[in-house]
């Protein structure tokens, strides 16, 4: 069985939330691509958790975990992340997490990079809103076949550093002469690669063939992803995206099983838009400034990893059914659904209203999607505390008319409503 769970719009849809949820039914939890540039929030029994590379299926003992050979792995992050979660009691074993040898390694000059870069588009005004996680920078040196693979921490012989070599001497062509830094040194980075040898070599390993006899032997696999449908490098808001595949149809690839096919694809969406970066946002003009940094406080929306306040708006019907798509959902976690209780009437943008005029369904591109005005219309809110709520039938009525509108007009199944942060809080339908 294999089954991913995916973001419908921008990122911070609560993914890690609902891997946590749902990961009691599985034996494994992959993720497939993307580094430590989003965060997943989890909260439960034993505390909050904010994880960046790791799977959210760690917070399950009974759980292993799998870093994939589609992600960026920053090992100084990795090496944080894991001794904040020990430092929680959360146990990470070789057992119980398994790094992929196929997974790209974020190194400190890729890092430096992305920060440099922002910082000279800032000048005018034309930076990505990066995070400066260096993600960018290291997925276009994976094809452009510049990097090392945490594999290749395993077995640092004369062969990785005379690569090493070669990688950095191509890396200071561009640090030196365009943005006048000191040359990146190898014997620094050799000896950085030495103490992550010394960390992870225990836990990279053939992760492909792991999920293979995994999946022949009828285990159970979660497939989680970062960000969403919009931030897909081919599929998103280009150029404004991430520099990786989001969409579901790649988990197996990234994870590390390209000849599987997925079984279920779970989406999870908002019960209201939000975003973090650049790029164009269309709901967001559908709210005043005032209403804005209401909805923002009311959901506490703050960046999980940069800590940046989002940028929100209502429920965009035509970024979502774009996503449910891209995604090919089979059925849809409603996220948040919460926030919205201090709303008299809710606004949805329904439609969006193009530079010459006309009204459009479908979610457009480019210039096109710059333009883009949101048509709203607004329902009566349900103005009360739900998240106390865990049948669907003791929800207000007006609370179950917005969940029904949203389904009929994405086109997919809502099957879990989450009401709260917690684990239990979440509504299952049938």
């Amino acid at each position: 069985m294999l089954t991913a769970i995916t973001g419908i719009n921008w990122g911070d849809e609560g993914k890690g939330r609902m891997v946590d949820l749902l990961s009691r039914d599985y034996d494994i939890v992959a993720r497939y691509q993307g580094g430590d540039n989003a965060g997943h929030t989890v909260k439960n029994e034993r505390g909050k958790f904010i994880l960046n590379l790791i799977p959210s299926g760690i917070l399950r003992p009974e759980v292993t975990c799998v870093m994939g050979g589609g992600m960026v792995i920053d090992p100084e992050h990795l090496e944080g992340e894991i001794a904040a979660l020990r430092d929680k009691g959360i146990a990470i074993t070789p057992d119980n997490l398994k790094i992929s040898d196929r997974a790209t390694i974020t190194m400190p000059f890729h890092v430096e990079q992305d920060g440099l870069e922002e910082a000279r588009l800032a000048k005018t005004g034309a930076q990505f809103g990066s995070t400066k996680r260096g993600i960018a920078y290291t997925y276009g040196d994976k094809f452009m076949k510049k990097t090392l693979r945490m594999g290749d921490l395993v077995h640092l012989d004369e062969g990785v550093h005379k690569r090493l070599e070669t990688i950095v001497e191509s890396k200071n062509l561009t640090m030196v002469n365009i943005y006048g830094e000191k040359p990146v040194s190898v014997d620094e980075m050799w000896a950085w690669c030495k103490h992550y040898q010394e960390a992870f070599a225990p836990f990279i390993c053939d992760v492909g063939q792991f999920l293979a006899d995994a999946d022949d032997a009828g285990k159970k696999i979660l497939f989680e992803a970062q960000l969403g449908a919009l931030r897909d490098i081919d599929y998103g808001i280009y150029p404004y995206t991430s520099s990786s595949n989001t969409i579901g149809a790649y988990a197996p690839i990234g994870a590390g099983i390209p000849g599987r096919k997925l079984d279920l694809s779970i989406g999870i969406m908002k019960a209201y838009s939000s975003c973090v970066g650049e790029g164009p946002f269309t709901a967001e003009l559908a709210m005043t400034e005032e209403e804005k940094h209401l909805l923002r406080e009311s959901g506490h929306e703050y960046g999980a990893a940069t800590g940046r306040p989002r940028r929100v708006g209502p429920f965009d019907v035509v970024a979502s059914r774009y996503g449910v798509q891209c995604q090919g959902c089979d059925e849809l976690a409603l996220t948040l659904l919460d926030v919205l209780d201090y709303m008299e009437e809710i606004p949805v943008v329904a439609q969006y209203r193009l530079a010459d005029g006309t009204l459009t369904d479908r979610f457009p591109t480019g210039k096109t999607l710059d333009d883009a005005q949101p048509v709203v219309r607004t329902v009566p809110g349900w103005h009360c505390d739900i998240s106390g709520v865990r049948r669907y039938e003791d929800l207000p009525q007006a609370a179950r008319d917005y969940v029904e509108l949203l389904e009929k007009a994405v086109g997919c199944k809502i099957k879990y409503i989450s009401v709260g942060p917690e684990r239990d809080a979440c509504i299952i339908r049938d």
